[in-house]
């Protein structure tokens, strides 16, 4: 598990970490999608722009211009940390059914988005070659982060349940042995149908996570836990589980969590946030404070009167049985198409905008494959799955794809699973 410190190219103008940052697929994936416009795309991880708040946000706008002194303030700076109302009324709302985890305001801070969080937390604590665990599957644009700042990114096995925490501890003790225990600096998990695979952390196994980070700490050192919460609110079936940080009291002192409003409300809007220990915060801060002075005040000053006129919590209603339509056409079609075809295995998640296909073990779905071809042919995208397995750890499936129900409508799912259904049978009889 020995690691190199990759070094610059001196024949280059580039720094070594923007060539850490090339060659993520995200971009690539966006301009298929907008080269060939007949594809039904079941890759992109947008939301839903038909149910995008037009009406409510254009409220909320027409209130900040009848108050000449808020608007006034919305329109110039103000702190690096985002604004002191905003944070609290986050904290209240966030975990409003969970009050035993509500943060104190000044250990948030409000970003433009959760990806500028989950940036800001890559930049602060990981040096070239440190040590970040996370499920097998995961996010792969955090994957990218993670590139770019030269981290190791080890894949622990994963279900529908989230990640494994007996992989976990093995891997940690692999870790360990190869006398690299002081390199591991993060563990990351998407708690709540996470992006990619639609799975769930378990409440045992969120119990028993914050046990493994407990016990490193005091036997190895210095760790923290980030979860990501960004899909929480897309819950369509079965109880809220408690984040991380409610279910202990001293979670506070390892645990970070990032949230945002841009799968709740509006992604264009760009406000996230984070929850970070007290010892972290300053050091956020300082270094948000020399990339942008603060994420956009006029968007946060929206956002709260959105989220205090309690427009979000009518609109989350909306989204959510708008979504669960779509889940249930996306699993009815791969029922009806893939139901009989053996070795094809799927799972309903609980909420979230990702369903996680497996296919047979000699299919490969990467980009450039036979099956990609052909779906490409047949006129569909997806995200082909190994694109979200780290390179270390949990052996990378080569047969595995994300589906997004998120922006195409019904009738859309239907015939994108149609498409890729007739793909994989034709690559299954020739193969």
């Amino acid at each position: 598990m020995g690691h190199t410190v990759s070094e610059p190219n001196r024949t280059s103008t580039l720094s070594r970490r923007a060539g850490m940052s090339s060659g993520q697929p995200i971009g690539r994936l966006m301009a298929l999608a907008l080269k060939h416009p007949n594809l039904v795309s079941l890759a992109a991880g947008f939301v839903d722009n038909d149910t995008l708040p037009c009406e409510t946000t254009a409220a909320a706008l027409r209130r900040l211009a009848d108050q000449p002194e808020l608007l006034r303030k919305a329109l110039q700076y103000d702190m690096t940390a985002g604004s002191g109302i905003l944070r609290a009324n986050i904290a209240e709302w966030n975990y409003r059914r969970f009050p035993a985890g509500r943060p104190d305001p000044e250990r948030m801070i409000v970003t433009a988005g959760s990806n500028q969080f989950l940036h800001l937390v890559a930049e602060a604590l990981l040096d070239p070659g440190d040590i970040v665990l996370a499920a097998a599957p995961t996010y792969f644009v955090f994957m990218g982060t993670l590139k770019g700042v030269d981290a190791r990114i080890v894949g622990v096995s994963s279900d529908e349940f989230g990640m494994s925490i007996d992989a976990l501890q093995e891997q940690l003790q692999r870790i360990a042995a190869a006398g690299d225990a002081h390199r591991v600096k993060l563990i990351y998990t998407v708690t709540d149908f996470d992006n990619p695979a639609g799975s769930t952390l378990s409440l045992e196994r969120r119990e028993q996570l914050l046990e493994v980070v407990r016990r490193w700490r005091a036997e190895q050192g210095p760790i923290h836990l980030l979860s990501d919460c960004a899909y929480q609110e897309l819950r369509y079936e079965g109880e809220d589980l408690p984040p991380l940080l409610a279910l202990a009291d001293d979670a506070s002192e390892f645990v970070i969590e990032a949230g945002t409003f841009s799968k709740s409300y509006s992604p264009g809007i760009r406000v996230g946030w984070g929850v970070v220990p007290e010892s972290l915060a300053p050091t956020l801060l300082e270094m948000k404070s020399n990339i942008d002075f603060g994420s956009p005040h006029f968007a946060q000053v929206l956002m709260n009167d959105v989220l205090t006129s309690g427009e979000i919590d009518s609109h989350l209603p909306v989204i959510r049985a708008g979504y669960r339509v779509k889940l249930d056409a996306m699993l009815d079609a791969l029922d009806a198409e893939l139901g009989e075809t053996p070795d094809v295995v799927w799972h309903k998640p609980a909420g979230g905008l990702y369903v996680w296909l497996t296919l047979p073990e000699h299919i490969d779905a990467s980009e450039g494959s036979p099956l990609w071809r052909c779906a490409m042919e047949q006129g569909v995208l997806y995200v082909p799955g190994y694109y979200c397995y780290p390179t270390e750890g949990e052996p990378i499936a080569l047969n595995t794809i994300r589906l997004s129900f998120g922006v195409q409508n019904p009738a859309g799912i239907r015939l994108g699973i149609e498409r890729l259904a007739a793909a994989i049978r034709q690559v299954a009889q020739t193969g």
